[in-house]
Parts: C-alpha cells; structure tokens; sequence
C-alpha cells in the first residue's frame, strides 16, 4: 500500500490501555444489566471471539447494547484518571503527525473520556474524531469521517485491535491495521489478513512512513 494520508485510530486497546480497566469494572456490570459474569478462565477465549459471538456467549440482547455501552463510558469517565496510553503511543502519534498524514479517530467511546486520556498536545495532533460509534456502525462513522476529511478510502488507513475493526476497514474500503497489543490477540488477528499487522507501537510509524508517499 502507499503512504496513507490519513491514518486514524480505534481509542481502547490500541491507544488506550483500558482492558484491565473493564475487567476491574465487568462483574459489576454484568450483575446491573443480568448478562454473565467472567468465569475463571474465560479470558483467552472470550479474547479469541468476535464481538457478535461474545454477546450471544455473555446472553446480552441486542436492545441492551447501547445502554451497556453509555453505562461503560459513563463509568470510564468517573475513573478516567486510570486509564493510561500505552508506552510510546505519544511518539508515535508526534512522529506521524510530524511527517504528514493526518490524523483521525474513530471509536465507541465518548470524546470527552478520549481527550482526558490523549491531554490537551496530542488531542491537537487529531485532524477528525468521530466518537461514541456503535457496536456495529463504525465503518459508517468512517465513512463519514472520509467524507469530512475530503479522502478516497484507498488513501486511508484504519488501525485497531479486534476482528471488528478490521470489518469495519474493509466496509468502508480503507487499509485496515491491526495492533498486537489489545482485545484479540495477534494470532486472531492474523487470520483475518489485515493489510498490515503491528507487533509493536513504534511499527506503526515506522511501517506506514517507510512505504512510498
């Protein structure tokens, strides 16, 4: 592929390290809305399924998973002052905003949950965000993003870490990356071929601004 000129990111799990944050929050959330708890155990396999197989394996109705979702962003947000960027995420985002992509973010969660953890210098680095996406519409809010951005899909660049992201890269004709370091694990990852697959934080830049311009 070429040098992407918009990179954007999914927040939790490839930015963001929040996955031990929502196992610490998980039980309780489980019991609120009456879906299953995590067992001991669960956790390599739950990481090794997509999205919609880990709802029917938790029993969470679909009616249920925006309200689950804001319960999660408002609860983040009470203990926004845990969740920390992962070691070399604000280098790698100065050294590509540096060297000319844009920048964008697309997640679930919600944007003022994002700016906290991001702080003020690298929140100015994002060109576009498009925050609180559903469980199953981000490839429309990058879409929408593209639109906003003024960029053919095959210039960008979507990079997350679950199976979901990549489907949502490909719905919306980007290149899709994956990260090694989130929700599904590399081998996961592996099988569904992203374009690009990085086993590290600083890959990212170093990959992507390797390739020709």
């Amino acid at each position: 592929m070429m040098q992407p000129q918009l990179v954007i990111f999914d927040f939790d799990g490839t930015l963001a390290d929040s996955l031990p944050w929502v196992r610490s929050v998980f039980d309780d959330v489980a019991r609120r809305w009456g879906f299953r708890p995590l067992s001991a155990g669960d956790d390599q396999a739950l990481r090794q399924m997509r999205t919609d197989a880990l709802l029917r394996y938790l029993g969470v109705p679909g009616w249920k998973i925006p309200l689950i979702a804001a319960d999660m962003r408002r609860r983040m947000s009470r203990d926004i002052h845990v969740i920390q960027l992962f070691p070399g995420v604000a280098s790698m985002l100065e050294q590509l905003a540096a060297a000319g992509p844009r920048l964008g973010i697309v997640s679930s969660n919600a944007t003022g949950n994002i700016k906290q953890v991001l702080g003020a210098r690298l929140w100015g680095l994002l060109h576009y965000t498009e925050c609180g996406a559903g469980i199953a519409g981000k490839h429309r809010r990058l879409t929408r993003l593209l639109r906003r951005a003024r960029v053919q899909p095959q210039h960008a660049i979507y990079i997350g870490d679950e199976i979901r992201d990549i489907d949502a890269a490909r719905r919306a004709g980007t290149a899709a990356g994956a990260v090694a370091w989130g929700c599904n694990p590399a081998q996961t990852l592996a099988h569904q071929r992203p374009d690009l697959l990085f086993l590290r934080v600083h890959d990212i830049a170093s990959r992507l601004l390797a390739v020709p311009a």
